[in-house]
């Protein structure tokens, strides 16, 4: 592929809903522009975006993909990303290297949470919005049905471009309203054809033009609210600045399947879409914290953003990049600004699904990768030592979702964790840790589907077998009175014996762990031993009198006892001190507590009834509510860690995708006595 400018260059990431056709649509405009030879469908698993074995197996899109095509001298780096929520990671970085978003929407499904999602991830960054209503071939499609649920969903900026004229239920006529042609598709071929008589309908739609058309500055909103009509070089104008500016979001329509509207999106794209010199000039921050504005210039210093990053099989470790400004190529000298060391890099490629093809450099504007960067994560700044500046990373969803994670063979636990680290570098919004107190390893993701995919990597990647299972809780264990108790060791075994005698007194103290003092007078206990004392004490609350579980809160104050001059020893105390714990707790009214968290839900107000009941349903207490962003609330609530563990799956179909929340641990509350009785009895069965 030969270098182009960054006023020739498109950087367009395609998003949407589950199902809504984005591959598809990748696919049509690959074919249409020459990049593959036959036209991919998901179905036959035979795409150039979704060439990943879970993404054939599955059927869908479980990372993104950059390809990029050339169409009329311009080149349009497509990145395809996931539409599942559990992937939403994969909107993130599709997002960050992107300057427009091109959102499809089902012509039959409509406006979804998806479509939502994606607008959300566009305007975060401030990128442009281009819709295109696909899947019009069918016969349960209504365009305009879907067209009018997107200006009520997103306002009046919704503008009409290309819309289906419909003859015989048959959407095989596609007119733009601002050249005022039609393309007819005829066994599969395309002709330009005389516009139809829309009647009042396309009047209507021209009305939905003007609209927008007048959103876009004061001047032209003043002239259309006065009853004055917008010339046509004025429309034209007004929609190219307004869709740049992001002040219109065009809507195109067609079949992606059949390729039918793809051609004229193709070509409203390198009319309206913002270019790179247009949109990827970026703000920064040098290192003392100042703003640095970087222009999209091939001769300035060279910086870039890693925007991906790929376990590749048989390149190593992949790192995609955009370069904000200057040129990336072979001995580039480059710092990463996270780390502050030099990377090297060897060669650079452009990627085009899972083909990389080699080239002399990445320009402003571009999107790139490089293979074996040593010390390069998603969301680092690389740039060129003479000018150092920090550009935004990506910003990822918070996992919500965490299970324990097992080899079936024993002895692998160290390939198991090395597999999920390695992942997470491909994915951050997977988390791993190893829980030393319950000795389980827990993955943590955006849903089933996210995890499923993990242990599907694992084996395939890996080759390492796993199971998931529920986390355990960490619960703990203290008393709730005070006891006074002796713990007497003596054993004579011929020569020296072992003799150790102690008073301890145990009682509740607000503490994370255990307290000790001594008040012992006269000598009864030698000081020398008193260390003994607390290490026996220390290694016996590991261990609590009902289930197992570490003690905290617990004083032990040493007060009387006695010892023998040949026979005690350090070990004698040691074990004595033991002795006094396992006869004084369970006398000291010991209880159970459980680790109790903040739980703050964000949510849709029509259900804040479902989650509040849910909440209480788990033990939950609701403590606050606020008003969100985009019309939402914010519930929050202390909630049982034990009752968390599938909450992600119900506020997930409770809000259909659109709510989503945090958990924090706060502290540690006594259990009720149903869930003590049952915590110990699962404890007395291993």
């Amino acid at each position: 592929m030969k270098q182009y400018g960054a006023k020739n260059i498109l950087n367009i990431a395609l998003a949407g809903h589950s199902g809504s056709g984005k591959t598809s649509l990748a696919e049509a405009m690959i074919y249409l522009c020459g990049g593959s030879d036959r036209l991919g469908k998901v179905s036959d698993g035979n795409t150039v975006c979704d060439f990943d074995p879970e993404e054939v197996k599955r059927k869908t899109s479980v990372q993104p993909c950059v390809v990029p095509v050339e169409w009329k001298s311009k080149k349009i780096n497509l990145i395809d990303a996931p539409g599942l929520f559990d992937f939403e990671g994969g909107l993130c970085e599709a997002a960050r290297a992107a300057d427009s978003v091109l959102i499809t929407v089902s012509g039959k499904g409509g406006v979804a949470v998806g479509t939502e999602k994606a607008v959300k991830a566009a305007d975060r960054r401030g990128l442009t919005k281009i819709f295109f209503v696909n899947g019009l071939c069918d016969e349960s499609a209504r365009f305009y049905r879907v067209f009018e649920s997107l200006k009520s969903s997103f306002g009046p900026s919704v503008c009409p471009v290309v819309v289906p004229y419909i003859v015989d239920g048959q959407a095989d006529c596609y007119v733009n309203l601002l050249e005022y042609k039609a393309h007819k598709y005829v066994d599969g071929k395309v002709n330009v054809v005389p516009l139809p008589d829309m009647g009042d309908r396309l009047e209507g739609l021209r009305t939905a033009i003007c609209e927008a058309v007048a959103e876009t500055s004061d001047e032209m909103f003043e002239k259309y609210f006065s009853g004055e009509e917008f010339t046509p070089e004025e429309i034209i104008v007004g929609v190219s600045q307004g869709v740049k500016n992001g002040s219109i979001s065009p809507v195109f329509c067609g079949d992606a399947l059949l390729t039918y509207g793809v051609e004229q999106l193709l070509n409203g794209l390198l009319w309206l879409a913002p270019s790179a010199a247009d949109k990827a000039a970026e703000l920064g921050v040098d290192v003392n914290g100042e703003p640095v504005e970087l222009s999209v210039n091939d001769d300035a210093a060279a910086a870039a953003v890693v925007f991906r990053t790929v376990a590749d099989p048989f390149v190593g470790k992949l790192s995609y990049f955009k370069v904000i400004s200057g040129k990336i190529g072979p001995d580039t000298a480059l710092v990463n600004m996270r780390t502050g060391s030099a990377e090297k890099i060897t060669k650079v490629m452009f990627a085009k699904g899972k083909k990389l093809e080699e080239a002399s450099y990445i320009g402003a504007g571009d999107i790139g990768a490089a293979a074996k960067l040593l010390s390069a994560s998603t969301g680092d700044t690389l740039c060129a030592p003479v000018r150092k500046v920090t550009l935004d990373g990506v910003d990822y969803p918070q996992p919500s979702l965490s299970m324990a994670v097992a080899p079936k063979t024993k002895g692998e636990e160290d390939k198991v964790a090395q597999g999920i680290l390695k992942l997470s570098e491909e994915d951050p919004t997977i988390r791993f840790e190893s829980n030393q107190e319950t000795h389980q390893m827990i993955v943590s993701g955006m849903g089933e589907q996210h995890l499923d995919v993990i242990v599907s990597k694992l084996k395939s990647k890996f080759g390492v077998d796993v199971t998931l299972s529920k986390p355990k809780v960490a619960y703990r264990e203290t008393i709730r009175k005070s006891v006074k108790v002796q713990g007497r060791y003596k054993k004579q075994t011929g020569g020296h014996g072992q003799f150790g005698d102690v008073w301890i007194e145990f009682s509740p103290c607000d503490s994370e762990g255990m307290e000790f003092e001594e008040r012992v007078v006269g000598g009864a206990v030698p000081k020398g031993f008193f260390p003994a004392v607390e290490k026996g004490l220390r290694e016996s609350i590991v261990k609590g009198p009902l289930a197992g579980y570490p003690v905290v809160g617990l004083k032990a104050v040493l007060y009387d006892g006695s010892y023998h001059p040949v026979d005690s020893s350090e070990m004698s105390f040691k074990t004595a001190a033991s002795l006094a714990y396992k006869d004084g707790m369970p006398k000291a009214s010991p209880v159970l507590l459980e680790p109790v968290g903040v739980l703050k839900a964000v949510v849709p107000g029509d259900n804040m009834g479902d989650i509040m009941g849910e909440i209480t349903k788990r033990r939950g207490r609701v403590t606050g509510m606020n008003p969100a962003e985009d019309q939402m609330q914010e519930i929050e609530a202390d909630v049982p860690q034990a009752e968390m563990s599938d909450f992600a799956t119900f506020v997930r179909q409770c809000t259909q995708g659109r709510g989503y929340f945090t958990f924090t641990f706060s502290r540690y509350e006594e259990a009720p006595q149903n869930v003590a009785e049952k915590v110990i009895a699962d404890a007395a069965q291993g």
